[in-house]
């Protein structure tokens, strides 16, 4: 092997916190088919007759929030994890990345990667579970890049990084960095919030004669029939991290934030099961967000301002919001150690 490229995607964020800045991602970001998927004609309608007249000043808002000095914690956060993965893999592989939506994107950084002809090229969509409108919208355009800027007699052999909802390297990298901050805050219930979407993305990758999202436990296991759905994936991640981070009588339980509109989404709702919760007579309630690889706008903003207010006044003493893997050591070896499986190097 004369060289491996290796291309990081993540889903994206606005070059700044300013109104036009997030209106012209939002506009990119919604006009995808894969996200916004409707008609065209109805998807052209909402978006600039109702959503970027609307959305983007209460979105600029939540940005200013959590920007920092350095610019997004997303891509921020993103640079890190690229540089301390390209640092365990060594000189064999370059690394890049980029945003599926924003900057640095797709259509720039992979003709950067491609220039030096390597043998192959690996993608690694930075999503634990697998939803069409983050992992195979960022394939999709990958693909397309790919096709536009390399000839066919020149293009690298093209491996991809499955989802990693269960990974032995993905759960150890939370557990590196939960255990410790759980320990210390004693929790009286962890809940597992993950990013939500509406059934109707669910439905079309599961049978049509399942049980998915018809019974209560439909998502109680892995199997043939719902091993492709993100729900279920999403509760393997927790029964994983139950185990991970050794939790014990601890009691947790899984959740879906992030909803947009009327129609059904994903159940039970984050907002909803901390009503329950506090009915319950919980207090102390610990937070962990596994649909991130990093912390960003739904993590430091939506959990850790939003739901945080919310909890304190439904009568919680306390949360505590664990942070994503980020750039840790663990979770940069384990990207590594995925790369070096498809790469034939492991």
């Amino acid at each position: 092997m004369s060289g491996c490229a290796v291309l990081l995607i993540n889903l994206g964020t606005p070059r700044s916190p300013e109104v036009g800045d997030v209106r012209r991602y939002l506009a990119e970001f919604l006009s995808d088919p894969l996200v916004l998927d409707m008609n065209p004609v109805g998807r052209a309608l909402l978006l600039h007759g109702i959503i970027l007249r609307t959305r983007p000043r209460k979105s600029a808002a939540a940005y200013q929030q959590i920007w920092t000095q350095e610019g997004s914690p997303l891509l921020v956060l993103s640079e890190q994890l690229r540089d301390a993965v390209a640092a365990e893999l060594g000189t064999d592989f370059r690394v890049g990345l980029a945003m599926r939506y924003g900057e640095p994107s797709i259509a720039a950084t992979l003709p950067q990667l491609l220039a030096d002809s390597p043998d192959r090229l690996i993608l690694v969509p930075l999503y634990p579970q697998y939803a069409n409108a983050a992992t195979g919208s960022s394939l999709t355009r990958a693909f397309e890049v790919l096709e536009a800027v390399e000839p066919p007699g020149r293009r690298p052999d093209v491996r991809t990084v499955p989802a990693f909802y269960d990974d032995p390297g993905w759960l150890a990298a939370w557990a590196e960095v939960g255990v410790d901050r759980l320990r210390a805050f004693s929790p009286d219930h962890v809940l597992f919030s993950y990013h939500g979407l509406p059934e109707r993305q669910i439905r079309p990758l599961v049978p049509a004669d399942s049980d998915c999202l018809r019974s209560a436990s439909c998502c109680d296991a892995i199997g043939s029939a719902n091993r492709a759905c993100y729900r279920a994936q999403c509760f393997a991640t927790s029964r994983g991290l139950v185990r991970a981070l050794d939790l014990g009588e601890t009691p947790s339980s899984t959740s879906f934030q992030s909803r947009l509109g009327s129609t059904p989404w994903i159940r039970p709702y984050t907002d909803e099961v901390l009503s329950d919760l506090a009915e319950r007579g919980v207090k102390r309630l610990a937070v962990l967000c596994p649909a991130f690889v990093a912390d960003c706008l739904e993590t430091l903003e939506e959990i850790d301002i939003r739901l945080r207010d919310q909890w304190l006044g439904l009568g919680g003493s306390d949360l505590l919001r664990v942070p994503c893997p980020n750039a840790h050591p663990r979770f940069a070896r384990a990207v590594a150690d995925w790369v070096r499986e498809q790469a034939g190097t492991g």
